[in-house]
C-alpha cells in the first residue's frame, strides 16, 4: 500500500489491476472501506479522505458536493486513471451519481452503499444544526457520536458486533470538529444528480433498518435509472447505515459478484 498527499488530500493506492476509487460518507475516512477490500483483491484500489475528513483534515474553505467530486477528478488526473469503478457510502453515493451522470467516460460501474440522491428538507434541516453542535468541540462530537450509534447502526449490531460499533465510533471521534461541521454544510446543500442519465451498471445496497436511506428509497432511486446498462437492489437484514461495517461479508459477496461480470 502506498500513502501519498495530493494538493493536501489523503490518498491511498493498494493492488493492480482496473481501478476502483472509494468515496466514504460524512464522518468516514478511507478506513470505511477496509471490510470490503477482500472482495477488490484483484483491482487497483485507490481510496481517498475527502477534504475535511479523516486526515484531509488541512483542507481550508468551504466544502461541497462539487467540490468533491471536482477533487475526485483531479486524483484521477494525477494517477493516471481514465476509467475507474466507483464506491460510495452515504454522502459519498451523491458524488459517485454526480461523477457518473455528468462524466460517463471515466466511469465503469457505480457500486452505492446506503444511497441517497439528496437529503430531503428535515435532513437538510437537522445537518446543519448537527454543524453547529460539532463546532462546540470535542464535547458536541461526542453528543453527535453518541446518538448517530444509536441511529444510524441497528439494534443487532449494537447487540452483537461491538467491535463494529467500535469502528463507528472511533471514525467519528477522530474527525476534526469544524471539518467535520463543513462536511455536514456539504451535505446540508446537496443537490441531486441526473440519476436519469447514468449509463454505467449500478449496485445499491442498504440495510432494512437504515434511516438514511431506507428501503422504499433506495427502490425508488432504481426505478429513475432508466439508462443504466444493469441496476441490482440489496437490501440486507438486521443492518443499519453503515452497511460496509455492519455486514462486511455479505456486502463483499454482493461487491465481488458485481465487479465479476465487468470487463474493465
Amino acid at each position: 500500500m502506498s500513502f501519498q498527499l495530493i494538493d493536501r488530500i489523503a490518498v491511498e493506492e493498494e493492488g493492480e489491476g482496473p481501478a476502483v476509487v472509494c468515496v466514504h460518507g460524512l464522518g468516514g475516512s478511507s478506513n470505511t472501506w477496509t471490510p470490503l477490500m477482500p472482495a477488490l483483491a484483484r483491482h487497483r484500489v485507490i481510496r481517498v479522505d475527502l477534504p475535511g475528513s479523516g486526515r484531509s483534515q488541512r483542507a481550508e474553505g468551504e466544502l461541497t458536493i462539487e467540490r468533491y467530486v471536482e477533487t475526485l477528478l483531479n486524483i484521477c488526473e494525477r494517477l493516471n486513471i481514465p476509467r475507474a469503478h466507483w464506491l460510495g457510502h452515504s454522502m459519498g453515493t451523491i458524488v459517485c451519481q454526480h461523477i457518473a451522470a455528468a462524466h460517463p467516460k471515466r466511469v465503469a460501474s457505480v457500486a452505492l452503499f446506503g444511497p441517497l440522491i439528496a437529503p430531503p428538507d428535515a435532513a437538510r434541516t437537522a445537518m446543519k444544526a448537527r454543524a453547529a453542535k460539532a463546532r462546540e468541540g470535542a464535547a458536541g462530537m461526542h453528543e453527535i457520536t453518541q446518538g448517530l450509534l444509536q441511529a444510524a447502526i441497528s439494534r443487532d449490531t449494537r447487540e452483537r458486533l461491538p467491535v463494529a460499533v467500535a469502528f463507528v465510533r472511533e471514525s467519528l471521534m477522530r474527525q476534526d470538529a469544524d471539518g467535520y461541521a463543513r462536511s455536514c454544510e456539504a451535505l446540508a446543500g446537496a443537490q441531486p444528480a441526473a440519476v436519469e442519465n447514468i449509463e454505467a451498471p449500478v449496485l445499491l445496497v442498504t440495510g432494512d433498518e437504515d434511516g438514511v436511506a431506507p428501503p422504499q428509497a433506495v427502490r425508488a432511486m432504481a426505478d429513475r435509472l432508466h439508462r443504466a446498462a444493469s441496476k441490482r437492489v440489496v437490501v440486507l437484514p438486521r443492518c443499519g447505515h453503515w452497511t460496509p461495517v455492519e455486514r462486511p461479508e455479505e456486502c463483499q459477496r454482493e461487491l465481488r459478484d458485481f465487479l465479476s461480470t465487468m470487463r474493465s
